[in-house]
């Protein structure tokens, strides 16, 4: 059986079981340090492609890349069923560490580095501020600590593309349910309660090392995230990429694998 291969974990949390897709990255090395991958508010396992790998490589780690509840081949969204608003602090709170637990993940002794993007950094964030013993690092990119009007334009554009353009069946490639990860999504951003989300409160109590990676074109946050990051929790370094939008792995990777390498090799490693 190939250890890297695609599989399924079974978990409680949200107060019901879930089956979520996983896969490892270099399993056959059980001593390198861990790197945790939490996809965008649209994301998945496969929507990562190969870059997760890549950055591995470059960074000598091992990985786990995985699908949120709602997502991919995950447990579906139930259709009427809407996100909550501390939806992100739900993932941080419960999944993550349902998931790590599954697997045999020892979180305080392996103490893994999390890289989250977009939505996927604001739940990283969220983790390392919640369980400030169990994570040895952040990288935060295009990461949500507030709502901005430029999201909210954008997540509404997306709504329009979704219901007028072949959106759902590009979704549809990389999701078993493409309404439960879009509308989930989509839903919650839009919904004016979600104006007053914010996660300033918690940034002060992230202990580990971040690194904050920002694109100057990012069509759904401005560089007032990230610089809130490190005012708040002042040993963030920031990244702030030129000609580039809301994911920096692909739009710069040739920027982002290595400074990534370099911000992961000067972390305190577990003995």
């Amino acid at each position: 059986m190939n250890p890297d291969a695609i599989a399924c974990a079974d978990i409680h949390a949200l107060g019901r079981d879930l089956r979520l897709e996983y896969q490892w990255i270099a399993a056959a090395r059980p001593d390198a340090p861990l790197l945790v991958f939490l996809h965008e508010g649209l994301g998945s396992v496969s929507m990562w492609k190969d870059w997760p790998r890549q950055l591995c490589e470059a960074c000598g780690c091992r990985g786990l890349v995985y699908s949120r509840p709602g997502y991919g081949r995950s447990t579906p969204r139930p259709a009427q069923e809407k996100w909550p608003l501390e939806f992100m602090h739900d993932q941080a709170r419960e999944v993550l560490p349902a998931l790590l637990r599954a697997l045999d993940v020892d979180a305080r002794r392996d103490r893994p580095v999390l890289y989250g993007h977009s939505d996927g950094g604001s739940i990283a964030l969220l983790y390392a501020a919640m369980h400030p013993d169990a994570v040895a690092g952040v990288v935060a990119a295009a990461p949500h600590i507030f709502v901005e009007d430029v999201s909210v334009a954008s997540i509404a554009q997306a709504r329009r593309a979704y219901l007028e353009t072949d959106l759902p069946a590009r979704l549809g490639r990389h999701h078993a349910h493409a309404d439960s990860a879009f509308w989930g999504w989509n839903d919650i951003w839009l919904d004016p309660a979600f104006r007053a989300w914010n996660l300033e409160p918690y940034l002060s109590r992230i202990a580990c090392p971040v690194l904050a990676i920002q694109g100057l074109d990012d069509e759904y946050g401005t560089l007032a995230q990230i610089r809130g990051i490190r005012r708040l929790a002042p040993q963030t370094e920031l990244l702030e990429i030129p000609d580039c939008g809301h994911s920096p792995h692909k739009d710069q990777p040739a920027r982002v694998t290595p400074a990534v390498a370099g911000f992961v090799g000067g972390l305190e490693q577990p003995r």
